[in-house]
């Protein structure tokens, strides 16, 4: 704590820092902050800030005292974006009593699945790599209303989407092609990006490559190096505010929503996963089905098990499950194989040495709290270690290699699915949360709000007419 604080108040007086802004999160994901001047840091610091937790969606706890705020030093940066010298710092929900991370902040979750994993003996530590995917539109308009509903994207890089006004007089917005590795002048935000690759290493993430994605109306790609999780999760948290703010500067809007734009490719955030114990790869053995361990194959096992439990934290949104579809290389079966983009669970063909052996979840999107999937998936992988889940051909998990889309519908039959609706997945985590509970990193309290706060979600979009209907119902 000491040498932190001492870092701290360096920083502080190497940039002349006037304010600190304390960040936390919500159950969903959403930040939150509280700002005060630089000189009451280490009166923060004993004492933290107290807040009325029952004005945040989900967060309203039986557990007594009142709740307040402790920085967490190590999370310290300097913010790029405020007028006023500011640093920024991630913080914990304690009780106010205890200091404790109380049972629902997000953080404090991700920080007991850390500490539950060097408890179990598999590991002591997890290497990850979020991929993260994200469209760049020129104008984002929304209207809901009791009689008036709508939206509309454009991007200046889709010939058939372009702002109004825009005229494309030099004529490098593109059609009738795919965007993936599109080259620059029809890269448009090339530079923007790379601003924001620029702003992420300065926080001290590094990057492993960014390009232009799939998606013609400027779809984005920015992917880090393997970075453990203690590290990255929070460092996720910036690098999504680094997109949206540096967005904005350049009068773009970001949005990682899984599906914005009808048969148009979506936005996932897939998650590679390492495991090492005493600096060697776990999932490393050579000779082996694409050299993976036993402790490979039995994580993927668990994650596959408890997969259709899993979406509820990694796919939480109603909108999620319009990007789960067949055709658009977003997995809707729960199964692995080598290279396969179909699956739930890909082995990167390109990864062959021990150190550059992983898994990649493929099924997670960019609405999910990373806290809270990072550690579901953390948690899915150990139980399924614990319990010697083996994934085999027989029981449906793979590996496969090949195209299931292009299997009979007897044979596809065999493969468990995907759910296909936000509701299906939080009932299935009603059925399924078991192996959440270990070590007291989630809690039926917390899942039990999750489950109440999605709810809410699904029956608002139940609820309104879909815009499609008017077009199948109005005239009948």
């Amino acid at each position: 704590m000491t040498s932190a604080l001492e870092n701290a108040k360096k920083m502080i007086a190497e940039h002349s820092i006037k304010a600190i802004d304390l960040k936390y999160s919500d159950l969903a994901g959403n930040w939150y902050h509280i700002t005060f001047p630089s000189r009451r840091l280490e009166d923060v610091m004993q004492n933290g800030i107290s807040f009325d937790g029952s004005s945040i969606p989900g967060m309203r706890s039986v557990e007594s005292g009142d709740m307040v705020l402790l920085p967490d030093l190590e999370t310290a940066i300097v913010d790029p974006f405020t007028r006023c010298s500011t640093l920024r710092m991630l913080c914990y929900i304690a009780d106010a009593d205890t200091r404790v991370g109380v049972k629902k902040d997000p953080r404090s979750v991700a920080n007991r699945a850390q500490a539950y994993m060097n408890s179990t003996g598999i590991a002591d530590q997890s290497l990850w790599i979020p991929e993260f995917e994200f469209y760049l539109f020129n104008e984002a308009k929304i209207r809901n209303g009791k009689y008036a509903a709508g939206y509309s994207f454009s991007s200046a890089e889709n010939k058939e989407d372009l702002p109004m006004g825009y005229e494309d007089k030099d004529g490098t917005a593109v059609a009738n092609r795919k965007g993936y590795h599109i080259d620059v002048p029809f890269d448009k935000y090339a530079d923007v990006r790379q601003e924001m690759v620029e702003l992420i290493e300065d926080i001290g993430c590094r990057v492993r490559y960014h390009h232009h994605e799939v998606g013609l109306s400027a779809q984005q790609e920015i992917e880090t190096e393997l970075t453990p999780f203690d590290e990255i999760i929070d460092k996720m948290m910036y690098i999504k505010d680094i997109i949206h703010n540096c967005s904005l500067q350049h009068n773009l809007t970001a949005t990682f929503m899984p599906k914005p734009l009808y048969d148009e490719p979506g936005n996932g955030m897939h998650f590679h996963i390492q495991l090492k114990k005493q600096g060697r790869n776990v999932f490393f053995k050579q000779g082996g089905y694409a050299d993976l361990s036993n402790e490979a194959l039995c994580f993927i096992g668990g994650i596959l098990k408890h997969g259709r439990s899993l979406t509820a934290f990694t796919n939480p949104s109603t909108n999620s499950y319009k990007r789960l579809l067949p055709g658009f290389e977003a997995p809707v079966r729960l199964f692995f194989g080598l290279a396969n983009r179909s699956a739930t669970i890909r082995i990167p063909k390109y990864a062959t040495s021990e150190s550059a052996k992983r898994i990649e979840f493929r099924t997670g999107d960019g609405t999910c709290n990373y806290y809270l999937a990072m550690s579901a998936l953390l948690m899915a992988g150990l139980d399924g270690i614990k319990r010697n889940i083996m994934p085999t051909p027989d029981n449906g998990m793979g590996p496969f290699d090949d195209n299931v889309f292009n299997w009979s519908e007897e044979k596809k039959a065999r493969l468990v699915s995907i759910p296909t609706s936000l509701e299906e997945a939080l009932q299935a985590l009603k059925d399924d949360h078991d192996y959440l509970l270990a070590g007291d990193v989630f809690n039926i309290e917390l899942i039990e709000s999750w489950v109440s706060e999605k709810m809410k979600e699904v029956v608002a979009v139940r609820n309104r007419p879909h815009p499609f209907e008017m077009n199948l119902y109005y005239n009948l």
